[in-house]
């Protein structure tokens, strides 16, 4: 694709940047087969293709409108127009950096800034979040539907937490709202670990990872949670930690970027590269102890529910590229994994989006639920706390982490 940028974008960091991901979109179209939004919507500028046209468009100077804002707040950022590319277009950071671009001319009303604002002050705020949490509950009876279901119908303890132990260790992240939406998940892979030798430990003061800011377009802001985390794990790392065990993909997705979104941080781009070198989905981490851990499970009574629906989150599967490594995992502890169709495609969740986009959430929800329970599962589970709690609201059936799922396979195992 052939691009003059604008002079005010041209020689900057992302303008180069842009323009090398332009170049390499042929129009092919492949993405829009993948696209849930213009499976919706069937607007060509509801789809990737669409939406690159209108970035390219207005990275070379030609106004923007509320309506080019508006194709692009309805992007999920899922990225499995990247999977679907055979020209390996980035469309991910083409659409962080339009959507700065677009944000930066196209102000937005009163009421609609306010609540992005409300977003990104309150969620990356775990006590405040925890604190609204624990009050939405109990007035759950009179709170509109779209937003009871997000709440959880309980918050299950996160239970014994194993004292670091072993030679090994792995820096895992709180977050911002799994710790109040369900702290039993870092607790379980602590002890999963913890049972394959490896110490589980969190650093204190590393709070929200920056993704959701970053995705709000406060991306200074998301910066600064960038460097805060970095400070907090810094002394792990040089203590020997070997590896970020992240129990969110949705998270993962952002850490394993530190390093190209904090290059032009001289103070920070050296400690950014190498937290994003060290970072790891917690399933690649256990199925890389596979040897290890099949003996335990040879072990370990089988009760519970054995015929689980996967749902692979956008961000494990199109942002880090992890395809079958969960679904081997489970396998190996005795699962047996119903069959659900279009699993590409999103759950609607994609961070704040069920929020600013209900309408279009909604259906994408309803139709991930309708997969998901067309095998006869026993059980839902996932890998990103987001996922999980925007699905658990929806169907009857248990929803948890596959880690706490896995724990819970593995408990009165002998270590």
């Amino acid at each position: 694709m052939q691009t003059l940028l604008a002079e005010s974008i041209r020689d900057t960091p992302e303008g180069r940047e842009a323009e090398a991901i332009l170049r390499k979109c042929v129009h092919c179209g492949f993405c829009t087969a993948t696209c849930p939004t213009y499976q919706l919507l069937g607007d060509e500028l509801d789809g990737p293709r669409g939406r690159i046209y209108l970035i390219k468009q207005a990275l070379e100077g030609n106004p923007v409108t509320a309506k080019t804002q508006a194709h692009l707040d309805r992007c999920l950022t899922c990225r499995a127009c990247e999977t679907t590319c055979p020209s390996g277009v980035r469309y991910g950071r083409l659409v962080d950096i339009g959507r700065k671009f677009v944000e930066e001319r196209v102000p937005r009303p009163i009421a609609e800034n306010a609540k992005r604002r409300a977003l990104a002050a309150l969620f990356p705020q775990t006590g405040l979040f925890g604190a609204m949490t624990q009050a939405g509950r109990l007035v759950r009876p009179f709170l509109p539907a779209s937003l009871a279901d997000k709440l959880p119908r309980a918050v299950p303890p996160a239970g014994e937490w194993p004292a670091p132990r072993h030679t090994r260790t792995m820096i895992a992240l709180a977050g911002c709202v799994q710790p109040a939406l369900d702290p039993a998940i870092n607790a379980a892979a602590a002890r999963v670990l913890d049972r394959l030798g490896v110490s589980l430990v969190e650093a204190p003061g590393a709070g929200c990872c920056g993704a959701l800011r970053f995705h709000l377009n406060f991306q200074d802001e998301a910066r600064d949670d960038m460097r805060r985390v970095i400070d907090a794990w810094w002394p792990l790392v040089e203590a020997g930690a070997e590896a970020v065990a992240m129990t969110a993909s949705g998270c993962a997705t952002t850490v394993v970027e530190y390093g190209h979104l904090l290059a032009d941080d001289p103070a920070y781009a050296a400690k950014a590269a190498r937290i994003a070198a060290m970072t790891k989905d917690i399933a690649e981490i256990v199925a890389a102890e596979l040897p290890r851990l099949e003996p335990l499970l040879a072990r370990a009574p089988r009760g519970g529910p054995k015929r689980v629906a996967f749902h692979p989150p956008c961000s494990l599967q199109h942002g880090l590229k992890l395809r079958g490594v969960t679904e081997r995992v489970l396998a190996a502890a005795g699962f047996e994994l119903a069959p659900v169709p279009d699993a590409h495609l999103c759950c609607g969740s994609a961070g704040t989006y069920s929020l600013l986009q209900p309408e279009l959430s909604a259906e994408l929800k309803k139709a991930k639920l309708a997969a998901l329970a067309s095998g006869g599962p026993e059980m839902i589970v996932s890998s990103n706390i987001g996922c999980l709690a925007h699905l658990a609201g929806g169907t009857e059936l248990a929803a948890k982490h596959w880690i706490v799922a896995l724990d819970e396979r593995l408990a009165g195992s002998e270590d």
